[in-house]
């Protein structure tokens, strides 16, 4: 464990005896500054608009779906040439957070929020008025796209480690996953209606005044949380990082800044260095994979209920996806309390059992050694089994054509599986490393979009070898494969995270 991670859990950073740099008076006396100065109320107000501004990354990939066989055909491509657009797109959302997400981890959150959500604005200014026989020009302003959308959900996360501690990231992880979890539920809805209605050029046109009032919103309301440019808070930044509408005015009060809060300036590295932390690169693997594999559900969803059931029509079946969708959005805000709870509760039980062994004397308690691993890497056998296991059944119950109800219910109890371990991983990666949450973030989006993107390519060839019901047991099986990986971080986690903290102090 770093040593910043050790000032969180203490909520605590040593006044320097020299003054920083520029007119920022340092703190001079020995009382601890707080890990960040702002309150509760305005943690869930800025975490909330970091979220709502991540809708955008599932959003926009989901909201095409519905368009998909109209654009086909007025583009006179087959349907498989217009789903590379989607592949394409994949690609560059796996990509392109990791330069975005590492730029907001050194420049600030802020702005770099403001340039992702315009070029998604133009982008959609682009597609919307793109001709019909340019299907070259498609597939680029698609990749644009991808890279204005894809880095709101690092972005986000990255403003989690910045003011949220340990003790309260199960619940505001919960909270941050909750909106880019109705992306995939509203995202075919509001396409299939655009289309059908107005037009495919109408679902661009709703993209790009979205995204254009979100980045007014952020413009007048997101302060700066980068530890480097505001400490705690405290510091007052320079206009380009203060929103035009202060909601919270004593950062305007100069003799509270606390230049001790400020981290030291990290050079700008390349995101991909963190995946030589062995428990990093294991965690973003395990994740990936899991993803793959609901990606797989989700993706596949309106052509096989289309075989399956062929009595729905495009509006029906895109309504099927509610069930997946409001199962993630469910379990998304469940799962961040209950984390939270277990957290608490095994690190309560954790120092009880080190002060016994220390003779009651808490200054021996050495908050490094604390397992954050097993703390929350434990909850996710509850997670992961009842989704793998409603995965096999769904391919079953397709199989054998049973009532729609049955795999409605299944896919519901699979949305609030994913987003159960989905706020685990993320939660534990923050937690490693809390100073490069943008960073982390790409790093699993990369991971997550990749797989995808490789699931959505051989996901007919397995299933025209083994039809519904096996093509879904292999993977399952896949995922129950991953298991030990887990049980490899709760064993050496702790061994890594303590020989990266050494390595740093040298």
């Amino acid at each position: 464990m770093s040593s910043s991670e050790h000032n969180e859990d203490q909520s605590v950073v040593g006044a320097p005896e020299k003054e920083a740099k520029g007119d920022i008076p340092a703190a001079v006396d020995a009382t601890p500054a707080p890990f960040t100065i702002f309150t509760m109320r305005e943690k869930w107000y800025i975490i909330n608009l970091a979220a709502w501004s991540s809708l955008f990354s599932p959003l926009t990939a989901n909201v095409y779906f519905p368009a998909i066989p109209v654009m086909a055909e007025q583009f006179h491509k087959s349907t498989e040439q217009i789903n590379l657009t989607v592949t394409v797109y994949m690609v560059f959302q796996g990509v392109t957070p990791m330069l975005f997400g590492n730029l907001a981890d050194r420049s600030g959150r802020r702005p770099i929020f403001m340039i992702c959500l315009l070029i998604l604005a133009l982008s959609c200014v682009g597609l919307a008025l793109c001709p019909t026989d340019a299907y070259w020009l498609l597939m680029l302003l698609r990749c644009i796209q991808a890279a204005g959308s894809a880095s709101t959900v690092a972005l986000a996360s990255g403003v989690m480690g910045d003011i949220i501690t340990r003790q309260e990231r199960g619940v505001f992880t919960g909270v941050l996953m909750f909106a880019p979890s109705v992306g995939p539920t509203l995202g075919p809805i509001i396409g299939g209606g655009l289309t059908q209605g107005l037009g495919w050029r109408s679902i661009f046109w709703f993209l790009c005044i979205a995204s254009s009032i979100c980045a007014i919103i952020v413009a007048l309301f997101m302060p700066e949380t980068l530890r480097n440019l505001v400490g705690n808070g405290s510091i007052r930044p320079s206009f380009w990082y203060r929103p035009l509408v202060p909601l919270m005015p004593r950062n305007r009060d100069d003799s509270a800044q606390d230049a001790s809060t400020i981290p030291p300036q990290r050079k700008l590295i390349n995101p991909l260095r963190i995946l030589v932390s062995p428990d990093v690169f294991i965690l973003l693997f395990f994740m990936a994979v899991q993803y793959a594999i609901f990606y797989g559900v989700l993706a596949s969803l309106s052509s096989l209920f289309s075989v399956v059931y062929p009595y729905l029509n495009q509006t029906e079946i895109g309504l099927c996806f509610l069930a997946l969708g409001s199962g993630n959005t469910i379990g998304t805000l469940g799962m961040g309390k209950l984390l939270d709870r277990e957290y608490s509760r095994f690190r309560t039980k954790w120092l009880a059992r080190r002060r016994r062994e220390a003779g009651g004397d808490e200054g021996d308690v050495d908050e490094n050694d604390f397992p954050i691993e097993r703390a929350r890497l434990r909850l996710m056998p509850w997670c992961l089994t009842p989704f793998l296991l409603c995965t096999i059944g769904y391919g079953w119950c397709l199989q054998f054509r049973v009532h729609i109800a049955v795999p409605l219910i299944l896919q519901f109890i699979m949305g609030g599986c994913v987003s159960g371990f989905f706020n685990i991983i993320t939660a534990l990666t923050i937690d490693v490393f809390p100073n490069q949450g943008g960073a982390i973030t790409a790093c699993n989006n990369l991971f997550r979009c990749l797989l995808g993107a490789l699931m959505v390519g051989v996901f007919d060839i397995i299933l025209n070898a083994l039809g519904m019901g096996w093509t879904y047991v292999l993977l399952g099986l896949i995922g129950f494969a991953m298991y030990p990986l887990t049980n490899v971080v709760m064993r050496w986690g702790p061994v890594w995270r303590e020989n990266r903290r050494r390595a740093t102090e040298k």
